[in-house]
């Protein structure tokens, strides 16, 4: 069973998720902890009833990133993971952090990569005109938003759609995705190699796994 970290910031959809897909047997790993930069948010509550160790530590209490950082890996790293999830942790990470836990650090992110780095990934792609959006999820690097990408899942934009439509449209999405790349990593079936993602020992392309094949 591998060792999984989660780090969040608010509301924790994706934390329930991946508690639920641990849970009935399609993640063979557990939750360790659940770690969150902000107090009294949703998810350290959802961590709490599914009886796993949760922890706020704020990043207001220090002085710089740097200290910041250095603090959560030492209290990571009690936990030994094999794995650190982003679930909607919004911090910007550190070079050293990153380095830290290279090859095991993944993020999910409300844009079909490289589209829409940063924030308001929903209202750009409409303000766009686009007719698809998505969501990926990515091995962490440096570069913000910018590790290679895994899996990718799309959903429509149709006209009239806002943002908060949109955002629904793609968390749905995304609470399938996320369980399923981090179920490939805990059968030791990915792995990040340099800057490039692969599954099953086959590089994936720019978009990841090519999604509309089997996905088990």
């Amino acid at each position: 069973m591998k060792s999984i970290v989660v780090l969040i910031s608010g509301n924790g959809s994706n934390l329930q998720a991946v508690i639920d897909a641990c849970a009935s047997g399609f993640i063979a790993g557990r939750v360790s902890a659940v770690i969150s930069n902000k107090t009294a948010v949703y998810g350290l509550q959802r961590a709490a009833e599914a009886g796993i160790a949760n922890h706020a530590l704020s990043h207001k209490n220090f002085a710089s990133r740097d200290a910041y950082d250095k603090e959560l890996m030492t209290l990571i790293d009690g936990y030994q993971p094999d794995l650190v999830v982003l679930a909607g942790f919004m911090r910007i990470l550190t070079a050293g952090f990153v380095s830290h836990y290279s090859g095991k650090l993944l993020n999910i992110h409300p844009s079909l990569l490289p589209k829409y780095q940063g924030l308001n990934t929903h209202q750009r792609a409409i303000d766009a005109g686009d007719s698809e959006h998505g969501c990926s999820v990515h091995f962490v690097t440096e570069q913000l938003d910018g590790g290679p990408v895994i899996l990718q899942a799309k959903v429509p934009v149709f006209p009239g759609d806002d943002a908060k439509t949109v955002a629904a449209r793609v968390h749905e999405q995304e609470h399938q995705l996320y369980p399923l790349v981090i179920r490939w990593f805990c059968q030791n079936r990915l792995q990040q190699r340099g800057d490039k993602a692969w599954l099953d020992n086959n590089l994936l392309s720019e978009q990841g796994y090519a999604n509309d094949e089997d996905e088990s």
